[in-house]
């Protein structure tokens, strides 16, 4: 990433903190056997990020062996937006035939007025496999406009299809971007679930 679109990309997601909502741990559709509450990651620390001359782009998949190794306050955020769009995110899960597709979080900022984006050209790759969003769902008003300004931010919730190994190589593309940076975030994500097992097993009961 050049070190001009580098800096305003950073200026830009420090300022793009999701709000923290808390909810109870017993209410989560749990999916993985970590526990919650012990993970230190930064959503920047694993995100998948990418920039044409237009706009920079930030991907996180949200399943929840990921995103239990973020941090709490992180963590709860990202269920709450999760919870909030069930109902949407069903319904398309329905449609596709997918039972337990990959919901994963992506927002586009804009480096020029009126920056254009093209929603559905976001692919992933894995084992082989090229694969297109099933659905999305937007989560930011202007979403639609396809365009969005400097300094301001669109964000939405794709899924992909339930196949996607997240553990194994992962490649995304957009147009005639690629990159494979999630290979990167897969070894923080294999030590850090080890220090959160570290932490559980040392923590009062």
């Amino acid at each position: 990433m050049r070190p001009l679109i580098r800096a305003v990309f950073l200026a830009v997601v420090a300022t793009a903190a999701l709000p923290v909502v808390r909810i109870p741990v017993d209410l989560l559709a749990a999916q993985d056997t970590l526990p919650v509450g012990f993970g230190s990651l930064r959503r920047d620390d694993i995100a998948v990020q990418l920039a044409t001359d237009q706009v920079a782009i930030q991907l996180l998949p949200l399943r929840e062996s990921v995103i239990r190794l973020l941090a709490p306050d992180t963590y709860a955020s990202l269920r709450s937006l999760l919870a909030k769009h069930q109902t949407a995110l069903d319904s398309i899960a329905r449609q596709a035939g997918e039972r337990h597709p990959l919901p994963v979080l992506v927002t586009f900022f804009g480096l020029v007025p009126n920056g254009h984006f093209v929603p559905e050209d976001l692919d992933l790759a894995s084992s082989g496999q090229l694969y297109r969003p099933i659905g999305i769902v937007p989560l930011s008003p202007q979403w639609s406009s396809n365009q969005v300004d400097p300094r301001a931010q669109v964000i939405a919730i794709y899924l992909y299809d339930e196949d996607i190994t997240l553990g194994q190589d992962l490649t995304v593309s957009y147009g005639s971007l690629s990159s494979d940076s999630w290979s990167h975030a897969v070894r923080l994500l294999d030590q850090e679930r080890a220090r959160v097992l570290s932490r559980a097993a040392s923590s009062p009961k």
